[in-house]
Parts: structure tokens; sequence; C-alpha cells
């Protein structure tokens, strides 16, 4: 007997089967995910859109057939005449199911919508940007002395600025003339300077003098998140920050998965440009828009990411980085058009700058996170990590610098974990374990006080308790350990074993209560040992990276760790310690440098110089190859013990004493909590 067809949604990874002919809108609450819907489900509304996805689906061991969503129907058909839908979307309400597919619920489509936490940094940074404004005043055309208006600009700019050379985009060259004779012929330009070159290209004008100002783009392109900052190019003010979720997730949550889905799927990585670029011109025009001003005065942008995001931006098919030895196209900075990467949301002749990969695992990204914390000029020994669906790390001083990445997966954004999703408001993002009644206290994404404090409930009843993101996965699964509900293999113990009932039968292992609302309709929130195993492969690739790192500059110890991220902003050192996310180290030598991608990012769109300097330092910094290194695995295993099975943690022990528990015994008798693990 044939099974049910398998439904999966993205971004939030639930999945489920559903009999033929179950509405789209139907399964998603069925599940649980977050899909809005207002009208009832009578296609009215249009909050309930989803995007479809076709294709071979290896993460997901699935295969997408065209039919595998019913034909649209007359509500569809009428709504889309009326009100239009995009390319590619449905409504849940109306599309069934015919089969087994993937559902990407898009951010507007979402009742508690992402929040991309990562804002820009307050460091300073020296302004010395590649677009500039001149006013200049031009000579008046002369019958006798015929030249283009062009030519009589260039020469105002060299005798004015010293200007040698100019060159123009043929949409700024048609407006013109009508320009100077507005501003009886004074005139602002925008002035874009090539890298290393005395070569300007004029990318705006207006007449008379222009005090509007000008603006460039810092963005950060991860593979989850896409987070920019507007900057003005004068002063460096961050006018606005904003954020979206990446629509390639419905391709796959990770790299390789999108890669695969790339090697799959005829045209597969051209549909993955397409949808991250029309995210990008969503995200321009949505960030302009909050900062109250015109899209066009967007001069410039400067773009972070990792390899796989790099090759997609630019429409580069990534199969070459899904295998040995990881090939890029290039692994230079680019720079281009706005229009050849289909920017149509900023001006038509804006300038693009991708900043240089270090090597076919680590981009652009860990270049920018080099710049920004000046790796390369540290006295001390200093560990970089920069967490996200896929790690990448940096461990060096003015020496020497190392770099690798390393394949964490999405579990500690919330993804693959039994109640997860992504940071939105109502989800748990930290957690609090009393060691000694073992009952759980929490904080929701949106509310300031604790389940615990008096008002909780009328404080967070806007956006209730909806599941847990992954700053609160890793704050509960640490705070299990320092509680001695977990053993150091990563096992939740019995009721028997812990003194909870809270450490709950699930089959043949225990999961771990911290929330039940199912008694008012709500959701139950615990974690299950496969969340616990989710977490454990995360860290352990994360430890193993950092490890091999360590091998390679043939050290035991580093002198700090730094955090960065999102991860690094809202993570505390403490849990990351306890989990054995990173190498021991003292607790106030871990410290958090926020979204330092960005602020890379940031530091290169404001200075040009420094875009000239991040090339020449990626040329020295030396690149470790996770994948084919041979010890990759015998250290992934090792860390996958909490905090690690064989390296002791020292300045941890002397900060946070864990219980040395047991709960492998196969008995599940009263006593066996209390037996001692043999130290390595």
């Amino acid at each position: 007997m044939s099974q049910d067809p398998l439904v999966i949604f993205t971004p939030s990874g639930k999945r489920g089967r559903f009999p033929v002919g179950t509405p789209v809108l139907t399964a998603a609450r069925q599940l649980g995910v977050d899909l809005d819907s207002v009208c009832g489900g009578r296609g009215i509304c249009s909050k309930c859109q989803v995007a479809p996805s076709y294709g071979d689906f290896a993460k997901h061991g699935v295969t997408v057939q065209h039919d595998a969503l019913s034909d649209w129907n007359a509500v569809e058909e009428r709504y889309d005449q009326k009100r239009g839908l995009k390319e590619g979307r449905r409504l849940g309400c109306q599309a069934t199911i015919q089969g087994d597919v993937v559902i990407d619920v898009p951010p507007e489509s979402q009742v508690h919508r992402q929040v991309v936490r990562k804002a820009a940094s307050t460091r300073p940074i020296v302004m010395d940007p590649a677009t500039r404004l001149y006013f200049v005043e031009v000579q008046e055309p002369d019958m006798h002395e015929p030249t283009g208006d062009l030519e009589r600009l260039k020469r105002a700019l060299k005798a004015q600025w010293d200007i040698p050379s100019l060159s123009t985009d043929f949409s700024t060259l048609t407006q013109l003339q009508s320009i100077l004779r507005k501003g009886g012929w004074k005139i602002t330009v925008a002035l874009h300077k090539a890298n290393n070159s005395s070569d300007h290209r004029l990318v705006a004008a207006w007449p008379g003098l222009h005090e509007g100002g000008i603006f460039g783009l810092a963005i950060d392109l991860g593979s989850t998140t896409i987070a920019a900052h507007l900057c003005d190019l004068v002063t460096g003010e961050v006018r606005a920050s904003s954020g979206i979720m990446n629509p390639q997730i419905r391709f796959g949550e990770d790299l390789m998965s999108r890669v695969s889905y790339a090697m799959m799927n005829p045209g597969g990585a051209a549909e993955m440009t397409a949808a991250v670029r029309d995210a990008l011109n969503t995200l321009a025009s949505e960030i302009a828009a909050e900062a109250g001003i015109d899209p066009s005065l967007i001069l410039e942008a400067v773009f972070v990411c990792n390899p796989v995001m790099h090759h997609l931006l630019l429409g580069i098919d990534p199969v070459e980085l899904g295998q040995a030895p990881f090939a890029l196209a290039t692994s230079d900075a680019v720079d281009l058009a706005a229009p050849e990467l289909g920017l149509s949301a900023i001006a038509p002749a804006a300038r693009v700058h991708i900043l240089p990969c270090i090597a076919g695992h680590v981009g652009a990204d860990a270049a920018a996170v080099a710049l920004a914390e000046e790796t390369d000029t540290s006295d001390d020994l200093v560990l970089i990590v920069d967490v996200g669906t896929n790690a990448e790390l940096l461990l060096g001083d003015k020496t020497r610098v190392l770099a690798c990445s390393s394949p964490t997966g999405p579990a500690f954004e919330g993804a693959q974990i039994s109640a997860g999703q992504r940071a939105a408001p109502g989800a748990i993002e930290r957690v609090e374990i009393d060691p000694a009644t073992k009952e759980p206290r929490f904080k929701v994404i949106g509310c300031d006080l604790w389940s615990d404090d008096p008002g909780f409930a009328e404080a967070s009843a806007a956006t209730g308790v909806t599941g847990i993101c992954g700053s609160g996965i890793i704050e509960a699964v640490a705070e299990m350990r320092m509680a001695g509900l977990l053993d150091p293999s990563g096992l939740i113990g019995s009721p028997a074993q812990t003194g909870t009932p809270r450490c709950m039968p699930e089959g043949r292992t225990h999961a771990y209560l911290i929330h039940d609302a199912t008694a008012e309709g709500g959701p139950r929130i615990a974690v299950t040992q496969g969340d616990i195993r989710a977490i454990q492969l995360a860290k352990s690739a994360l430890y193993a990276g950092a490890r091999l790192l360590m091998d390679e500059m043939g050290v035991e110890t580093v002198d700090r760790v730094v955090l960065a991220g999102a991860f690094g902003a809202h993570i505390s050192t403490k849990h990351a310690m306890v989990l054995g996310m990173i190498p021991d180290v003292a607790l106030d030598k871990v410290t958090g440098a926020g979204n330092a991608a960005g602020h890379g990012a940031r530091i290169a769109l404001c200075n040009a110089a420094k875009r000239a300097e991040i090339q020449d330092t990626v040329r020295r910094i030396t690149k470790v190859e996770t994948a084919i290194e041979p010890r990759f695995q015998e250290h992934f295993v090792a860390a996958n013990a909490i905090p690690h099975a064989t390296d002791p943690f020292p300045h941890l022990a002397a900060a946070v004493p864990l219980p040395d528990v047991s709960f492998n015994t196969g008995g599940g008798g009263e006593d066996t909590g209390r037996r001692r693990r043999r130290r390595a």
C-alpha cells in the first residue's frame, strides 16, 4: 500500500505525510508551520501565499513532480487577475497536495516574521569611499568651439578637481544634457573611482548643488539570512539596517544541498540565482523606504558571502564547489555594474564590489571578518568563529593566519529541531534550569520578562510562546548538562535518574519538557534526544574545525576566542563553552564581535583603500581543507561528548563544575545516575 505524499515546509524544515487532496494551508496548520491566513481559507486575503519547488531534492530524499500540487483553480485565477500573484506563488488555501512536495513559506506569509539579528557595529570607520560627490561649473557650449557636453564636463573636472579621466554609463549619458541646462551649467556629479586606478566613472548627476546625499549598501549574503546596512557615503552613518530570509532555503538548507540541487536539476543554478536576486531587490526597496530615501540615491553596493552564494549571486554554476579540488571560478574581488546582477531597485549606474574569496569553502564573508577583526595584526593568538549554516574559522596572529570552513548545518539556527523555528517574536531565546528543582524558565523574543516573572502571560500574549530558536536550543542543552539532566555522552536521563518528571519517556529515549500549552491549544516545547544529537553534530563539526587549525599552527591552546555573527551577539560564552563548541579558554577571553562580516562589508564600502588591503591579506591566509584532512573525523568523534571526550577544559571546570553523571547503563535503575564516568 502506497504512502501518502510527503510535504516538507521551508524554512521551518517541518514535514509530514498527508492524504491526496489536503489543502496546503491545512497541512501547514497541522504541522505548526507559521503560515498566515485571515479570511478562513476563502482565497480573499492572500496571506497564505506559498512557493512550491520542483525537481530532485537529495537533502530531503524526494523528487517533486510538476503535478505535485493541484492545478490553478478559479479562485486563484480571479485573485491573480485582480491583485496579482508573484510568479511561482500559489494560495495555500486553494492548492491541494497531489504528490511529494517542497513548499517555501515566504517572509510576508509568516505570522511571526523572522528577526534577522545582524545589527550594524558601532565601531568607527575611516571614510575614504570609492564614490564621491563633486560640484563643478561647466563651460557653456560655443558654436565656434564645437565640443560635446560630456567632453566639457571632463575638462571642468580636470581643471577644478584634478580628475584626469572620466567614463560614463549610457543611462547617465542620456540625462546629462538636460541636467546641465537645468542647473545653469552648474552640476553635482557622483564619481566612482576604480580600484588602484585614477579612472573615474560617472554614476549619477544632479543640477546645481546636490545636498540630498548619496548612499551605499553593505550586504552580508548568508545561506540562511541576507542582512543589509544602508550607509551614507559622505558621513559613514548607518541610516537603516534590515534583513530577510534567503529564499534559496527552499532548494536546500545547507550549501551542499544547493550544489546538489544545481547538479540534479537542469537550470537549477539559474533558478537559485533568480530567487536571490529578486530577494535583494526587495531588500533594497524595503531598506530605502525604511530610511526615507529615494532608491536612485543608492550608488554602490558591497557584498560579502560564502563561495556558493558568491557563485550563485554572479550567475555561475556552483557544481565545481561540490567536489574536490573545490575550484572557484575566481577568487579575486569582482567589480561590476548593478544591472549585471539584475539589481534594478537601486541606481541604474550603481557599482558593485564583491570581496575576494579565500578558497573554495572559505569565502568573501571570512575575508570581511579578517578585515573587521584585523587578525593579521594581533599580538596574541586569536580564534575567530563565525557561526552560520556553514561556520568559518580564522586562527592567527601577526605572524600567520589560517582559515577553514566547517559544515555545522542549520541546527544552530533552529532548524532540524523538533520544536525549532527561526528567530521570530514568540520564540524561546533564553533558557535557565534550576539545578536543584530541575525546573526551567525562559525568555521569548519580543518580551523582556522571564516566564516565571509576574505578568509574563500578559506581556507575551501578543506573540505567545511559539517554539525555540537557535540561541534557545543551545542554552537549553547547556543548561541541561549543568543541571545533571544530560550526561557527557549527550543522553537524557529518565525521571528516576534525574529526579524530575519533566524528563518524559519518548519512545526508547527521553525528552525534557520546557513548556506545555497543549491544554490551551498551544505548542508543546521539549528538547528531545534527536535535538541533542543535532546539536552534537553541529558543535562537533565546529570544534573539529578549530582543532584542525590549532594542529596546523602547532598549538594546544589559544589566547582568546571571538564569536562573530548573530551567534556571537546572542549566545553567552558560558553556554558555548559548556557545550564544547569552542576550545577551552578563560571565559573572560571569549568575546562577541557582533556581525563582523557585515562590519567588514561596511569598511570596504566606506574605505576604498581597505579593498586593496584585504585583497593582499587574503593571498597570505593559509587555507586548511576540512573535507580532506584525515584528522577531522578523529576530532569530530571526540567532540561529540559534552563538552569533550578527551580535552580537559580546565578553565571551564574551574568556572562551571559539571555534574558527573552517566545514564547509558541500559537498566534505568534509580542509582544509575550516580555512576561515575572514567575520565580520559
